[in-house]
């Protein structure tokens, strides 16, 4: 046998003292511990190299050598047990040690295979790495061209195996340009999904890690993952969220991650009797925000009388924060409105809350007073006998009971009705 070492061939056929199928096992047995042998070696070379690159300035190759570490190994075991395996096919009929040059061959496309998904997969961990780059790319198109990649690597090596295997690959690519026609037709939704996510790619309308939101359908939460065919989206309540790609080529997408500021508006009211101190209120208002270490005065800044609405004199305030974080905003606004009320309280004004008055008629007013004076006068006893309850009833009787207006036709009311009989 050509690729078997002459002096195993040699050993097994000439050495007399064991039989020939134990001097098979012993040369195949030897095989095998060798293999592992120089596996071993290999494994502790490379990791001593990995270790000893990282410690320089060059950050590509001990990352090259940690995607060669495994697939090394695997080539030396590949090569090892074919060898073992050519021996025993040289004294063996058994039909499996027919195929070792096919597996050997496929062996060594996927041995190549692995070392590039490795490469490729450790490129994307330090392209992506702020601790190993200056300028670390974005995730999601790291991400992007990895996927990219591993397709490249999986279609070619794909064709590879079919024309090892015997199969034309000009076959394969005439079938694969007829039936795409039929299978385009049959898997319509999952290309869409599939082109939808290319997009998503290539506009990078959002990342893995924005916070997303859609007004057109019920979508808010950060995006956790990108894949071809769906985005994982995490929603506040901590549910995930699947959205096919396909969704986000006909919807709007609203990214608030990337907002430059976060905006304050409120509208505050004080009372009508504090109108004379409305200027005084809104300019120190103006002022305190002005002057405000966490708002950002280069953006647009509001604050004015608004309106007269109808329990309060209405200020608006329109201001936008430094800051874009949700936690930290709402302790400026906090601070702000904090203020904002110090402000109201320093004039002697308040804040306007819904009240109503009522205006009671001249006439019935007078009527009241007459009634109460008509009213008997108790004598002393009656006075010592009512002193503990009497001043309550006749207090109940003028809160609750009827009060009557001059005689006339339809002229009895009670006084609650007396706003709409004036």
């Amino acid at each position: 046998m050509e690729d078997t070492p002459e002096v195993l061939t040699g050993w097994v056929e000439n050495w007399s003292l064991l039989s020939q199928s134990w001097r098979v096992a012993l040369v195949v047995f030897g095989l095998v511990f060798a293999t592992a042998t120089v596996a071993f070696i290999v494994s502790r070379v490379i990791l001593y190299l990995e270790h000893r690159f990282e410690r320089s300035e060059n950050i590509w190759d001990d990352t090259f050598l940690h995607a060669l570490r495994r697939p090394a190994i695997g080539f030396v075991w590949l090569q090892g047990v074919y060898w073992a395996a050519e021996v025993a096919h040289k004294y063996s009929q058994a039909d499996i040690f027919s195929v070792n040059d096919v597996l050997l061959e496929l062996g060594f496309i996927w041995i190549i295979v692995w070392t590039l998904f490795g490469a490729i997969k450790q490129g994307e961990s330090v392209l992506a790495s702020p601790m190993r780059m200056k300028r670390p790319m974005d995730y999601t198109t790291v991400n992007a061209i990895s996927k990219l990649l591993r397709a490249v690597v999986a279609i070619t090596a794909l064709l590879t195996v079919l024309q090892s295997l015997g199969y034309s690959i000009s076959g394969v690519l005439a079938f694969g340009g007829v039936g795409g026609i039929a299978v385009g037709f049959a898997a319509k939704d999952l290309l869409a999904n599939f082109f939808g996510g290319f997009i998503i790619h290539l506009d990078r309308p959002f990342k893995v890690g924005d916070w997303v939101r859609s007004p057109d359908r019920n979508i808010e939460g950060t995006v956790e993952k990108i894949g071809w065919r769906l985005t994982t989206v995490r929603t506040f309540d901590k549910r995930p969220l699947y959205v096919p790609n396909a969704a986000f080529t006909q919807i709007s997408v609203e990214n608030p991650s990337r907002m430059t500021n976060r905006r304050i508006h409120e509208t505050i009211g004080i009372r009508y009797v504090d109108v004379g101190e409305m200027s005084s209120i809104v300019s120190e208002i103006r002022e305190m925000l002005k002057n405000h270490e966490e708002i950002d005065a280069n953006q647009t800044l509001i604050v004015n009388f608004l309106a007269f609405n109808s329990s309060s004199l209405d200020i608006m305030v329109y201001t936008f924060t430094k800051t874009v974080e949700w936690v930290k905003f709402h302790e400026v606004k906090q601070d702000v409105l904090l203020k904002i009320s110090d402000i109201i309280e320093s004039y002697g004004a308040e804040v306007a809350f819904p009240t109503r008055t009522l205006h009671v008629a001249e006439s019935v007013r007078v009527e009241s007073r007459q009634s109460d004076n008509d009213e008997r006068v108790p004598d002393d006893g009656e006075k010592s006998r009512s002193s503990m309850s009497g001043h309550g009833q006749t207090s109940q009787s003028a809160d609750s009971g009827p009060v009557r207006e001059p005689s006339g036709p339809g002229q009895h009311t009670t006084r609650g009705d007396e706003g709409e009989s004036q």
